[in-house]
């Protein structure tokens, strides 16, 4: 894209900035949620340009989806049938091709890997390493971790598109190099710390293949449905249908390896008590808790023997005792 081009988009976005903004008669704030005392200093979902910003999963075009589901099994085996609507097929609802898209895991299997990173526009040295720093925050106990190439990298990273978005996991081998993988609208090395934290660990963990949180079964039968279509189109100018892939379509039960829901999760958005049924908000995570570093450390586990804790030890479940009290199990019990 030329110098021109480039202006010329932030131009028009700019402009449907400030349009979106007359018509909602300023930017969404969470000002009507009941928060219990000490959960005001939550930050809204705003970018540098103070505008309202949800992030959306990125979804291939019908065509290749077949192609993309292969190339996630060829990778990692395990992948398969796995986080989709499976509760829409369940009540005969038809799906979309856009909502098969998440039918099949992305996962980039268990052998630890680098994912090369480039930047499609460039940017000052200091805020890609800044960008990358916080993405390889999963690195803590996820045996994969982001590199930057001076080449064309897996994940290419632009700043000048619109909204905040990834294509989930192994999606990102089916993008043309010209065009990027992962998009952080207006960041710059002014963004707030915290929006480096909220937005950009969330953004590498749809890289990762880790769905919304929000989209999971419990949290989806809080939302109302109506309330919802009217809350996203008017904040995000998004349709019923997109709605229905990113907010109201639940997740498998096997996407999240039996965790239970998180609304504290970095993968879970803050959703307004004005579109939930009991008027409470979804609380939305604001950084990598304990529950999802455990989880990233189960799905890309460590060669070392440095290996990441167990959900079960994360959440306080374990039961310990000394290996001598171990029970060898009777191969007769178990035929």
């Amino acid at each position: 894209m030329c110098d021109s081009d480039q202006k010329l988009r932030q131009a028009l976005m700019r402009i449907a900035e400030v349009a979106q903004t007359a018509v909602d008669g300023g930017p969404y704030t969470d000002e009507d949620d009941s928060r219990p005392h000490g959960e005001t200093a939550r930050r809204s979902h705003t970018h540098a340009g103070g505008k309202n910003v949800h992030c959306s999963i990125k979804q291939l075009p019908g065509r290749l989806l077949e192609k993309a589901a292969q190339t996630a099994m060829s990778i990692n085996p395990a992948n398969g049938v796995g986080f989709g609507p499976m509760s829409a097929v369940a009540h005969g609802q038809v799906l979309s091709p856009a909502a098969i898209a998440i039918l099949v895991n992305k996962y980039w299997g268990p052998q630890p890997r680098q994912l090369t990173v480039s930047f499609l526009d460039g940017g000052p040295s200091d805020l890609r390493r800044r960008i990358i720093q916080h993405m390889n925050a999963w690195n803590q106990t996820a045996g994969i971790s982001f590199v930057e190439t001076r080449g064309v990298g897996k994940v290419r990273i632009s700043r000048n598109q619109a909204g905040y978005w990834s294509y989930l996991g192994t999606d990102i081998l089916h993008i043309p190099n010209n065009r990027p993988t992962l998009n952080l609208q207006g960041f710059t090395m002014n963004t707030d710390d915290d929006e480096f934290h909220r937005v950009v660990r969330h953004e590498a963990g749809h890289t990762l293949a880790f769905p919304h949180e929000h989209m999971r079964e419990e949290l989806v039968a809080r939302i109302d449905p109506e309330k919802a279509y009217d809350f996203f189109l008017r904040t995000q100018g998004w349709s019923r249908e997109m709605v229905d892939q990113q907010v109201l379509t639940p997740l498998s039960r096997r996407s999240i390896m039996g965790t239970p829901p998180d609304q504290d999760s970095i993968m879970c958005y803050q959703l307004p008590g004005s579109i939930t049924k009991t008027g409470e908000p979804i609380r939305g995570g604001i950084d990598i808790n304990a529950t999802d570093y455990a989880f990233a450390g189960r799905a890309y586990p460590k060669a070392s023997a440095e290996r990441a804790p167990s959900i079960q030890a994360a959440m306080g479940l374990a039961d310990e005792w000394s290996p001598s009290e171990d029970v060898e199990v009777d191969e007769e019990l178990v035929q």
